[in-house]
């Protein structure tokens, strides 16, 4: 399979000797990111990481606290 359908990506990278990993450009272009862009890093044990854009939990967290607000 040369081609993943729209909107999807899979690449192995390594981990650098600092700990750091290269996202690469597919995937960057992909979702848009850029030098600069703040991600969120959540790991689960079991379920391994993720990496998302900083709006997303940003988004999250709104939502949180707004549903927290409905119950007051």
């Amino acid at each position: 399979m040369d081609e993943f359908p729209e909107g999807k990506f899979l690449a192995t990278v390594k981990i650098g000797s600092k700990g750091q990993i290269v996202i690469p450009k597919e995937a960057r272009a992909l979702f848009g990111l850029k030098a600069g862009d703040s991600l969120v890093l959540m790991a689960d044990k079991t379920q391994g990481i993720a990496l998302q854009p900083y709006d997303y939990i940003e988004t999250f967290f709104q939502a949180v606290n707004a549903v927290k607000g409905d119950k007051k």
